[in-house]
């Protein structure tokens, strides 16, 4: 692509990001690791790449940073940018090598899925904090990916012991970066297993956001998500084939009092289906009450015993 070749229209940070959304989204891309429209991912690419905050002011206010004139080269730079992310269909966080989650920075590549979970909220709110105990010590992030949601946990509670697992040992490799980045070393273990197997624990909480899509809705998923390693979102047919296994396992591994708090995305139905006796609590999150769910170690337990009858 040409320096002069491209849809971007104007000299200024604002004119910028309006002609790249509008650039962005005549050319079909799909939004979701990071951003949900067009405007928040043009102006996530154009003040990243001229080195400027991501939460810079954009307004309409005299001082706002979206006036700033924009050099020729650096105009250049923004536009190769912005072809690369349509050319390519790669989330920007994988063009940026960062994401963020609760205003915290986290390393990504494609070696880890662009972290988004919404069991963040729940970290940075303190809505778990009550279903925690003063035992709570031993923290379990399974299928830890790039590490943020073990980063958030041992951020959010500074007296427990947290491990970061995955089958994965790139995404562990990503999630090293980031325990690093922020300082944990002597708080966050990363550990590779390939579910709890590697895992006796006991632990008092697990977080785990599982790979849930289910098998038709893998086949019709975005490029974007394409771009992402497959491992970490197929879940089988129904979505559930790792949550299963896991609830299995689990009580074994987890100490009286404590819960799993599991991320299922848009499969709630599937779950519901596939585990139709077993109480859980659906926790409310930006995205409504069917996206992340509480089980207890009991219940999972007491559906144990019935299945064996």
């Amino acid at each position: 692509m040409s320096s002069t070749n491209h849809p971007l229209n104007g000299n200024t940070v604002g004119a910028l990001v309006e002609s790249g959304a509008q650039w962005l989204t005549s050319a079909g891309v799909f939004f979701g690791h990071g951003t949900t429209n067009a405007h928040d991912e043009a102006a996530w690419l154009v003040l990243w790449r001229l080195g400027l905050p991501l939460d810079s002011d954009l307004s309409e206010a005299p001082d706002s940073i979206k006036n700033q004139a924009v050099p020729p080269d650096q105009l250049a730079l923004v536009a190769t940018l912005f072809d690369e992310r349509i050319r390519t269909r790669k989330p920007a966080a994988y063009l940026t090598r960062e994401a963020w989650l609760q205003g915290v920075p986290f390393y990504v590549d494609e070696r880890a899925i662009v972290p988004r979970s919404f069991i963040a909220e729940l970290l940075a709110d303190g809505s778990v904090d009550g279903f925690l105990s003063d035992n709570t010590r031993q923290v379990l992030d399974l299928c830890t990916g790039n590490g943020s949601l073990a980063v958030l946990a041992a951020m959010a509670w500074p007296e427990v012991e947290v491990t970061g697992a995955d089958i994965s040992p790139d995404a562990l490799a990503v999630a090293r970066i980031n325990v690093d980045k922020h300082g944990l070393q002597d708080r966050i273990r990363l550990q590779l297993s390939n579910g709890l197997a590697a895992l006796p624990g006991p632990w008092d909480l697990i977080l785990c956001n599982p790979p849930y899509v289910n098998s038709a809705s893998m086949a019709a998923l975005p490029n974007e998500y394409r771009a992402e390693p497959e491992l970490a979102l197929a879940g089988g047919a129904d979505g559930m084939d790792f949550v299963r296994q896991l609830f299995d396992a689990a009580p074994a591994c987890m100490t009286g009092d404590a819960v799993i708090i599991l991320e299922i995305g848009n499969e709630r139905p599937y779950f519901e289906a596939a585990f139709p006796q077993l109480p859980v609590f659906w926790l409310d999150t930006s995205a409504g009450e069917d996206q992340v769910l509480l089980v207890t170690r009991q219940a999972l337990a007491a559906q144990a015993r019935l299945t064996a009858q």
